[in-house]
């Protein structure tokens, strides 16, 4: 049976404690996703990495909610990179399964059992979008997770943009009383716009990083396998 050198036994030992500090942030991510329960509005882009000339959605969504009636949401991006191109209200799920809010259709008028939008702008000039929405009684409140707005950009010059996103939540009051606001978190999204070639590039990096770093380990192997 070969005995392992010292240096093997080095190598072996590093292997090791990096695989448990793997297997440990693995973990500590799933207890933090986990811990996130609450109420939670936030922007999620298709891809964090389009590439110039690509577009791009970026989903606005409400997560574990309960008794929601009205919101306002505002999302802003970097105007030097993100585009704005249009936004697809999925307001009332009667007609939008999937979305969020209840009523019978979305309204510019407080209409009774539809969905009341009173602000739906977008200002590129600003990188703002701004939606305010209720639902009118009698629609019943609104329960669960959906999707409140599809937004689409198109990706115009390389460069950082966060998708900053601040909200309010509104919960259907009982007769003769005002609503409350719905606690929550806000959680933001991001897009770093890449040049067209940028996966080709970062796959040939790789690769030739990888390969670097085979022969190095090959020329150690047959060091320590010369010194035995």
């Amino acid at each position: 049976m070969k005995h392992l050198s010292l240096s093997q036994k080095r190598i072996a030992l590093i292997e090791f404690i990096l695989m448990l500090m793997t297997v440990c942030l693995f973990q500590t991510s799933n207890i933090i996703v986990n811990a996130q329960t609450g109420t939670i509005v936030s922007a999620s882009p298709q891809t964090n990495t389009p590439q110039v000339g690509q577009m791009l959605t970026v989903n606005m969504t409400i997560t574990n909610v309960q008794n929601l009636y009205a919101l306002d949401v505002t999302l802003d991006w970097n105007n030097s990179v993100l585009e704005f191109v249009s936004v697809t209200l999925l307001l009332g799920v009667q007609a939008h399964p999937g979305g969020v809010l209840y009523g019978n259709q979305i309204s510019d008028t407080a209409t009774a059992g539809d969905v009341y939008v009173e602000q739906s702008d977008a200002s590129q000039s600003m990188g703002e979008y701004h939606l305010v929405a209720t639902s009118v009684s009698p629609a019943d409140s609104f329960n669960g997770s959906g999707t409140i707005a599809i937004i689409t950009f198109n990706a115009t010059s390389l460069g950082h943009a966060g998708l900053d996103l601040t909200s309010e939540l509104a919960d259907h009051p009982s007769p003769d009383e005002t609503s409350n606001t719905i606690d929550h978190a806000d959680v933001a999204g991001l897009v770093d716009v890449v040049p067209e070639f940028q996966s080709i590039i970062t796959a040939v990096i790789l690769l030739a990083l990888a390969t670097v770093a085979l022969t190095f380990s090959k020329k150690r192997l047959k060091q320590n396998l010369a010194k035995q």
